[in-house]
């Protein structure tokens, strides 16, 4: 079972399908980047909270995007922010930070976050014309 967000910016128009990668602007900008563990016991809650974090980060000043996956247990997520100021802007944010404390005490059996700036980036995207070619094992 696996799940996944990948939102491009309200800023930028949406490309295809939800499942897409997020669509940047040119660097330079920044990826705050979360890997993570979710305890075994899934607390009420969660999914809840983690849509309503998407839908208030997507409102902050200098989000540009989002890309998450969950295979399990274990996912990552990654946003992209304009500026490290604004990303210091959405870590302070009550409601975030009221997320953040449930994360640690209920939701997640470990974690980092990273935050890195994205200094080049490269997009493919096979036409939608054509079928993928079929793998030879």
């Amino acid at each position: 079972n696996s799940n996944s967000i990948m939102m491009p910016s309200t800023k930028v128009p949406k490309q295809g399908s939800p499942d897409q990668v997020a669509i940047t602007p040119e660097p330079p900008y920044y990826a705050v980047i979360f890997p993570n563990t979710r305890t075994a016991v899934d607390s009420p809650g969660y999914s809840a909270t983690a849509e309503r974090m998407v839908q208030l980060g997507s409102q902050y000043p200098g989000f540009l995007g989002i890309e998450s996956v969950r295979e399990g247990q274990n996912g990552i997520t990654v946003s992209y922010w304009r500026s490290k100021e604004d990303i210091a802007r959405w870590r302070e944010d009550a409601e975030h930070r009221l997320a953040q404390e449930n994360g640690r005490k209920r939701w997640y059996g470990s974690y980092c976050l990273r935050i890195a700036k994205v200094v080049r980036q490269h997009y493919f995207s096979m036409p939608q014309t054509q079928p993928p070619a079929p793998s030879k094992l």
